[in-house]
């Protein structure tokens, strides 16, 4: 009865839960989405420079996340590289020597806080000519006033950057007084016309005060209390902002620094300057204010423009915008003839006529107009999340909890939708479940499988190689990227074409002919070991690997920033799956010849002392690779042993799943159904679920993380499998089965990436 229940559950859900119910409730939610966002945008700006300014939370103890956007890491290089010929000036008091000591830290990490506290400090990096200075004015009065006054005037160089800020020097001489504070509202707004000035060709930072740790300070500061301190940046924030409305010019009020020490103000030394790690923060956000927009970092979306469509982005908008047009007029044309079929009746029987069929050729146009109409609005969306400025984007930050709570969440669904199979799967079938770091042998190796059995033509090469690259190349023209951005489609595809160019070279073998001979079996493996030796060679021939992938059109495919150790890492990584992945193919087809394996149902792969012994070894194998691996300290060593020991315990797992009759005879259809759009699950998380091209998280829901998890989850998945559908309908279209039309298809296909490649060199050049 329980098992009837079960049972019943699963179809219940099922029936009222269907994939394309899930896609009508996904593309409602995007649409929902999309709308809240661009109102949110237009009635709340959509400036990402002042929500890094003015507000954020912590993720964790250090991490700082601004809202709505990523903030970047910037090393020394990258902030010279930005602030090459710059001068930077830092006015104000201790807490503005602070700020500033942290600031050229980020230039210079060697540097030390010798110097006079209570005067002007000189800083230069003479290799790219940086100059930081900073100008003790304790106080926002004459003297500061003066100083700013002489940049202002021509015969002065302007610096580039200007922070200022000052005030508990007031409060504590004049002892919290009225009247200081008056003086202070008086000698601000004489500075900020001045600042006004400045602001128009450069940029001008007001730093409002910091909360303080009132337990913690002197005897000498009791005076400064957070109640003072609000005052004075409230009357700083209404002064300046009062001035910049008659202004094209603006001076940023930097504030983020309140929220920042409002967390960590009680790990002060003194209650009064913050701890370096905030400082520290303080200054990266400065840095990304003034870089960000100079240096475009990837994981650095924080005051970044939206980057303008380049041409190839323009035409791709064209094709798919005159595609869904196509389409609909060919659905309005046919809706009109079913209407006036359907309306025509025979006089004498006074039955309908049938609709006119419609001819194949306008069937397949239809398919294929309606396939990129999908595609097109599928590529909107993706430009909305990862190119335009309009979904937040926020920095990753990992915790045990968030990482594997959901995976047990996934593991616990992955059981209840475990199902004896209807029919006995062979050993083979169940190879191919692994999950994706094991991709690369089981898929080689079911691709070798076949083509020794004969059952592996130019067709399906063409089938497995279009359904494989499609969505990668449109997401390189639609997104911008390099075709090696998506690194793991193009190495399995190389991999693909190796493998095939070695089964098909005289001579063939397949099995009818080596099942007469033995000696085919010597020449399979002959070729086995020609390949390994190429491998060999080139693993530990970087010169030669890239010589070979340096030449035009190879490099453009596999160039990543400007060279291709990227290809060149990544191929070296797992560069024997694929001999593994081919010996396995052909010892299961010489076990199976020989009667050495049993793959009845319930019944164990080898006779009963053989797979016992076999399953405790691979049982001890899988565990000391996995403990092993979770145990590596030396990234660079590790990588090294990768390629060659990996094979255990991708063996390991393929016994133990096999070897136990009961075993083999079950499986997830969750984990099943997820398996049949894997390719397009690991393509789409680079932009539509994760962004900035996986190196920051999308926020569709701001304000609730896991919320925002399980709707931008639900997104993604749906539209993989909406991917995973219309590039199997193309792939049925674009490759067909007859050969000559094949080739054409071919000569088409390689015409179109020969006026890919000629559009993406003109518009390099035009880059540069």
């Amino acid at each position: 009865m329980a098992v009837l229940a079960y049972t019943g559950s699963k179809r219940e859900i099922n029936y009222y839960f269907s994939v394309r119910s899930a896609k009508a409730l996904a593309l409602g939610a995007v649409l929902l989405l999309t709308a809240c966002h661009a109102a949110s945008r237009r009635y709340r700006g959509g400036d990402t420079c002042e929500y890094l300014l003015s507000s954020g939370r912590f993720l964790g103890e250090k991490v700082w996340q601004p809202h709505s956007c990523m903030m970047h890491k910037y090393k020394n290089s990258e902030a010279k590289n930005c602030l090459i010929d710059k001068h930077i000036v830092f006015i104000g008091d201790s807490r503005i020597r602070q700020l500033f000591y942290s600031f050229i830290k980020l230039i210079n990490p060697q540097v030390k806080e010798e110097g006079n506290k209570h005067g002007n400090i000189p800083f230069e990096d003479k290799s790219a000519s940086i100059k930081v200075d900073f100008l003790w004015y304790p106080e926002v009065n004459g003297s500061m006033r003066q100083r700013i006054k002489t940049w202002t005037e021509g015969s002065v160089a302007k610096p580039h950057i200007i922070v200022a800020g000052a005030a508990t020097w007031s409060i504590k001489i004049h002892n919290g007084s009225n009247e200081a504070l008056t003086q202070y509202k008086i000698n601000i707004t004489s500075i900020a016309p001045l600042l006004e000035k400045l602001a128009k060709s450069s940029d001008v930072y007001w730093v409002l005060q910091d909360p303080v740790y009132e337990d913690m300070l002197s005897e000498s500061r009791k005076m400064i209390t957070n109640e003072k301190i609000d005052a004075y940046n409230e009357a700083a924030v209404h002064i300046l902002n009062s001035s910049s409305r008659n202004s094209k010019a603006k001076v940023k009020v930097f504030s983020v620094s309140k929220l920042i020490a409002q967390e960590t103000i009680m790990k002060s030394a003194d209650g009064l300057h913050l701890p370096e790690s905030s400082r520290d923060t303080n200054a990266m956000i400065l840095m990304n204010v003034y870089c960000n927009k100079i240096t475009k970092p990837i994981d650095g979306s924080c005051c970044q423009p939206q980057p303008p469509l380049t041409l190839i982005q323009k035409l791709a908008f064209c094709f798919f915008t005159l595609s869904m047009i196509g389409y609909l007029i060919i659905n309005l044309i046919h809706r009109s003839n079913y209407r006036k079929s359907k309306s025509c009746t025979d006089l004498e029987s006074g039955e309908e006529k049938k609709p006119a069929v419609s001819t194949p050729y306008v069937s397949t146009l239809e398919m294929l107009l309606h396939s990129f109409c999908k595609l097109g609005l599928i590529m909107i969306y993706f430009y909305l999340c990862d190119r335009a400025n309009l979904f937040m984007k926020e920095n990753k930050f990992y915790t045990h909890s968030s990482f594997f709570i959901p995976i047990v969440y996934i593991l616990v669904l992955g059981v209840f939708y475990t199902e004896n199979t209807k029919e006995f799967l062979p050993v083979y079938m169940h190879i191919r479940v692994l999950v994706a770091a094991y991709l690369f042998q089981t898929g080689y190796g079911h691709f070798s499988y076949f083509w020794i059995k004969g059952d592996f033509g130019v067709y399906r090469l063409c089938q497995v190689l279009f359904r494989l690259n499609f969505l990668v190349v449109v997401l390189c023209i639609v997104m911008d990227r390099p075709y090696q951005f998506y690194y793991f489609v193009p190495l399995v595809t190389v991999w693909f074409m190796i493998i095939y160019a070695t089964l098909a070279i005289w001579p063939q073998i397949v099995q009818k002919k080596a099942n007469g001979n033995c000696l085919w079996h010597f020449g399979l493996l002959l070729k086995f070991i020609c390949l390994l030796t190429c491998i060999y060679f080139l693993s530990y021939s970087q010169d030669v690997f890239e010589k070979i992938f340096s030449f035009w059109p190879l490099s453009k495919c596999f160039e990543l920033n400007g060279n291709v150790y990227e290809w060149w890492f990544r191929w070296k990584l797992d560069r024997y799956v694929v001999f593994h992945g081919m010996l396995f193919a052909f010892i299961y087809l010489a076990l199976q010849k020989h009667q050495m394996i049993s793959e009845g149902k319930g019944d164990p792969l080898f006779s009963g002392r053989v797979s016992n012994v076999l399953l405790f070894i691979s049982i001890v194998s899988f565990l000391t690779y996995s403990i092993w691996a979770s145990s590596c300290k030396n990234k660079t060593e590790c990588n090294e042993l990768h390629p060659s020991v990996s094979v255990v315990q991708i063996l390991a797992f393929v016994l133990i799943r096999n070897i136990p009759g009961y075993v083999r005879s079950v499986y997830s259809s969750f984990f099943a159904w997820f398996g049949k759009i894997s390719l397009e699950l690991f393509i789409c998380q680079y932009h539509i679920w994760l962004a900035a091209d996986t190196k920051g998280i999308l926020v569709l829901i701001p304000g609730y993380p896991m919320f925002n998890v399980l709707v931008s989850t639900f997104i993604f998945v749906c539209v993989a499998h909406e991917i995973s559908q219309i590039t199997n309908d193309l792939a049925q279209i674009v490759v067909p089965k007859d050969n000559s039309t094949l080739l054409k298809r071919l000569l088409c296909i390689a015409g179109f990436f020969s006026g890919l490649l000629l559009f993406s060199a003109l518009q390099d050049q035009s880059r540069h």
